[in-house]
């Protein structure tokens, strides 16, 4: 992981908690001190778990595992989306539709039709459908890739979710947790940190924060996938040098 220094963390303003009579208890072990009745987050903490959170990432990537992305909230979602993109993972940054993990099958039916309509319009086949039909199914088109459109091409349930608001994105946490999924989340002075596998003590309101915490998620990513191209490279190499070094003997055999 980039180094990133607690002066880092404290301009991006991180530290910033929630009002004391807001807290969850459960966030004591994060909680550094208290000012004019806002809660700071001990950034030392902070760095730990996201380091613990990066490698954990990382390492479910290099094994070929998938992430999704979660935040749909104003301060986030254009965040999600665009380092989402730049990972190449999996995402929902407009609405969580209820069953996204736990009702898997009918999303991958709604992710169909969206790919349906996706090919009608780009071949133009709409047979004697009126204007006004036409019309109707553009609208459906445009809210099905509003909401599904980081999700088109998850074939099967994600091996890890990342989740930038836990209190917000409640029902992906819930499914996520009824699933089994681990979770990476941002975890603020006013929730619950016993229902994420890795939480990232964190101010989950501010954009600068939301920011350099899911920049740092998705650079684990990246990672895992390099590790795992450069993994398959050297074992490509191995498997050529082996396949050399059997038709050196092979050759060797035939000279005697």
């Amino acid at each position: 992981m980039e180094e990133i220094t607690i002066k880092q963390l404290v301009e991006a303003g991180v530290h910033f908690g929630h009002r004391k009579d807001k807290w969850n208890p459960k966030m004591r072990d994060f909680i550094f001190t208290e000012r004019r009745g806002i809660h700071v987050i001990d950034l030392k903490k902070t760095i730990e778990y996201m380091e613990k959170a990066y490698e954990a990432v990382a390492s479910n990537t290099k094994e070929g595992k998938t992430i999704i992305f979660v935040g749909t909230k104003k301060q986030a979602k254009d965040i999600i989306k665009e380092e989402a993109e730049r990972a190449g993972v999996f995402y929902v940054s407009e609405r969580w539709l209820g069953g996204t993990l736990t009702n898997f099958s009918t999303i991958r039916m709604a992710v169909n039709r969206m790919k349906e309509l996706e090919e009608k319009f780009e071949k133009q086949e709409f047979g004697d459908l009126t204007k006004k039909e036409i019309l109707t199914l553009k609208r459906e088109l445009e809210k099905l890739k509003k909401n599904l459109y980081g999700i088109r091409d998850m074939e099967s349930l994600p091996d890890m979710a990342y989740i930038c608001d836990i209190r917000k994105e409640k029902n992906a946490l819930k499914e996520a947790n009824k699933l089994g999924i681990p979770i990476v989340g941002i975890v603020d002075t006013n929730v619950d940190p016993t229902f994420v596998e890795y939480p990232i003590p964190a101010n989950d309101d501010a954009i600068r924060s939301i920011s350099i915490i899911t920049k740092t998620i998705a650079n684990a990513v990246l990672e895992g996938k390099k590790a795992r191209e450069e993994e398959k490279e050297e074992e490509k190499v191995e498997e050529e040098r082996k396949e050399e070094k059997t038709r050196k003997k092979e050759k060797s055999k035939k000279k005697e």
